[in-house]
C-alpha cells in the first residue's frame, strides 16, 4: 500500500509538471492582439551610468495568409556593415513553427519544422563547417526565435509562471527541445502608461541571461525589453 501511494504522488507531480509546461497543443492565446505591424527600437548598452547606442532592431509581424504569421527582426549594428536577419514563420492559431532562417556575418540557417522532425543546414562563417540538420522531436514545441514573441499575447495575471518548451539549434552548445520560462508577471507603470512587468529566461544560456519586458496592458505592445546577461545590462526601447 505504501509503495502504491509512492507511485501515485510521484505519478501526480509528473503529471502537474508536464501541465504547466507550455506547448502549442495547450497554449491559449489572446489572438485580438496578432496585427501586422513593424516597430524600430535603440538597442543600447549601460556603461558607467551612461547609455551607449549600440544598434537598431527592427521587428516586423505580418500574417502571410489566414493561417500563418511572419516574424522578421533585422539587425543594424554600429561596429558592423552586414545587418542580421531572423524570419520565423508560425501558425497564427497556437505559434505552431513551420520555418526558421538566420543570416548574420557568422552563421547562415535554415530549419524547417515538421510533426516529428527539424531539418535544414548550419553553416559556421568562420570555419565554412556545413552541418546538416536532421533532428528528431517527440514533443510540442516552439521555434526559440519566435517564443519572446510570444510572450505579450499570453493571458497575463499576476503572479503568473510558466515552463515553455522550445527548439534551439547550436552545434557549439545546446540543441533541441529545451525551456524557457516566465519566471514573475507583476503590474507596474511605465513613462506613465500602465504594464505588465514579465521576468522571463531560458536553457539557451543555462538561465544565465534575464530579459524584463515591459508590455502595454491595453495594446500588448512591448514598451521596453530588458537584458541583464552576465553583469551587461542592454536595453531595447
Amino acid at each position: 500500500m505504501r509503495t502504491f501511494l509512492i507511485l501515485l504522488i510521484i505519478g501526480s507531480a509528473n503529471f502537474f509538471s508536464a501541465q504547466n509546461l507550455l506547448t502549442p497543443s495547450n497554449i491559449k492565446l489572446d489572438s485580438k492582439y496578432i496585427q501586422d505591424e513593424s516597430n524600430e527600437v535603440s538597442w543600447t548598452m549601460e556603461n558607467a551610468g551612461k547609455k551607449i547606442e549600440i544598434g537598431k532592431v527592427t521587428t516586423e509581424q505580418k500574417k502571410l495568409n489566414k493561417k500563418e504569421l511572419l516574424i522578421k527582426t533585422t539587425v543594424k549594428m554600429k561596429q558592423a556593415p552586414e545587418t542580421w536577419v531572423d524570419s520565423t514563420i508560425v501558425k497564427i492559431a497556437d505559434f505552431q513553427p513551420v520555418y526558421h532562417s538566420s543570416f548574420n556575418s557568422m552563421r547562415n540557417m535554415s530549419l524547417k519544422f515538421d510533426k516529428n522532425k527539424v531539418t535544414g543546414y548550419y553553416l559556421d562563417k568562420k570555419t565554412q563547417k556545413k552541418d546538416i540538420i536532421n533532428e528528431a522531436t517527440n514533443t510540442a514545441y516552439f521555434d526559440s526565435n519566435s517564443y519572446p514573441a510570444l510572450i505579450r499575447f499570453l493571458p497575463l495575471k499576476e503572479n503568473y509562471s510558466t515552463e515553455i518548451s522550445i527548439f534551439d539549434y547550436n552545434p557549439t552548445a545546446k540543441k533541441g527541445i529545451i525551456k524557457a520560462y516566465i519566471e514573475k508577471v507583476e503590474k507596474g507603470e511605465y513613462n506613465g502608461k500602465k504594464v505588465w512587468i514579465v521576468k522571463t529566461t531560458d536553457d539557451i544560456q543555462d538561465r544565465k541571461t534575464e530579459s524584463t519586458y515591459y508590455i502595454d496592458l491595453d495594446s500588448r505592445k512591448v514598451i521596453k525589453q530588458e537584458i541583464n546577461a552576465g553583469g551587461r545590462k542592454m536595453i531595447m526601447e
